[in-house]
C-alpha cells in the first residue's frame, strides 16, 4: 500500500514562510521593540528606509516580513499576498476588509484621527445647522460616515498629503486626518476642533489563512500578545 503524501506535498503553501506587513515609517520606528519581544529578528535593512529591498528574511525560517506603505498593510493582508500585518486602526476604519480579523491591540503608534479647521473661525457657527460640508482628506469613507450620522453630506477633497494648506487656499471647510501632536496644524493656522477616534496600531490577520493555517499563525498570535503582556 503506498503512503500518503506528507501535508507539505500536498499544500506547498503549508511549508512556505508566513508573511508579515509592516508599514513603512514611523510605526515601523515604534515597532522595532515589540518584534524583538515577540523573538523577531528581521534582516538589519527593514529598519533602513534608504534600503530598496522590500522582503526580508528573518531568524525564523517560518517567517518573512515586508515593509510597504501604512495604507497597503491592510490591502496586502486582505487579499492573502501576507498572512499577517501591523496596520494602523484609522487603515481598518477606513477600508473595513471582511477578510481581515484584528485580534490585538498593539498599543504602538498612539494618534487620533481628528477634525481640524482654521482658528480663525473655528466656532464661529454650530455645526449641527450645517446639511452639507466640503472635507479635504485621505479617509473618504471614515469622513462620510462621520457626518452621515449627524446627517450633513460631506463633499470630500481626496488628498494624499498637505492636507492642511486645504482651507487656507479655498479646498475645503475643514479637515480630517491623523493628529499626533497637532504641532503640524498650529504651524498652519488650524486648531483640533473634534476627536473622531482614537488610533493605535493593531495585530491583523487574513481569515482565510487562520483557517487553513491555524496552529503557525495562533501561535504568532500567542506570541505578539505576549509581547504586549510584557511592555
Amino acid at each position: 500500500m503506498t503512503a500518503p503524501y506528507p501535508t507539505a506535498a500536498l499544500d506547498p503553501d503549508a511549508a512556505a514562510p508566513l508573511v508579515l506587513a509592516v508599514p513603512k515609517g514611523r510605526i515601523l520606528r515604534e515597532c522595532g521593540t515589540l518584534l524583538a519581544r515577540a523573538g523577531i529578528v528581521p534582516a538589519p535593512d527593514l529598519a533602513d528606509e534608504d534600503s530598496r529591498r522590500l522582503r526580508f528574511p528573518t531568524d525564523d525560517p517560518t517567517l518573512d516580513v515586508v515593509r510597504v506603505r501604512p495604507f497597503d498593510v491592510a490591502t496586502f493582508v486582505a487579499f492573502g499576498a501576507a498572512e499577517l500585518g501591523i496596520c494602523g486602526a484609522d487603515v481598518l476604519m477606513e477600508f473595513d476588509y471582511p477578510e481581515i480579523y484584528a485580534p490585538l491591540d498593539l498599543g504602538i503608534g498612539a494618534c487620533r484621527i481628528s477634525v481640524a479647521e482654521p482658528a480663525a473661525t473655528a466656532g464661529s457657527d454650530d455645526p449641527r445647522t450645517w446639511s452639507r460640508v466640503r472635507v479635504a482628506t485621505k479617509y473618504p469613507a471614515i469622513a462620510r460616515r462621520h457626518y452621515a450620522a449627524r446627517g450633513v453630506q460631506a463633499e470630500v477633497v481626496a488628498l494624499s498629503g498637505a492636507m492642511e494648506l486645504a482651507p487656507s487656499l479655498g479646498l475645503s471647510r475643514l479637515i480630517v486626518d491623523l493628529v499626533a501632536t497637532g504641532a503640524t496644524l498650529a504651524a498652519n493656522g488650524l486648531v483640533e476642533t473634534e476627536v473622531i477616534a482614537p488610533i493605535t496600531s493593531r495585530l491583523i490577520v487574513n481569515r482565510s489563512a487562520l483557517k487553513t493555517r491555524p496552529e503557525a499563525i495562533g501561535a504568532w498570535i500567542a506570541r505578539f500578545r505576549a509581547a504586549v503582556a510584557g511592555a
